[in-house]
């Protein structure tokens, strides 16, 4: 029977060495990226709530005809 501990351990090592494998962002790049997705969030967010107000208005002006 296999130990159930050293499969962990040994995915544990593989993990770290493929993490010093990686390529990390500097500071100042995790910040332009992190003001990129916050502006482009706010944006969606704004088309989002803009769009949903006209088609609210839409429907209501649409309905008040119909009816």
């Amino acid at each position: 029977m296999k130990n159930p501990f050293s499969a962990v351990r040994i995915f544990t090592v593989e993990t770290k060495d493929e993490l010093k494998k990686a390529t990390w962002p500097t500071w100042t790049e995790l910040r332009e990226s992190t003001i990129v997705v916050v502006v482009a969030a706010a944006i969606l967010g704004v088309f989002t709530s803009i769009s949903d107000l006209s088609l609210i208005q839409f429907v209501d002006l649409f309905t008040k005809l119909v009816s």
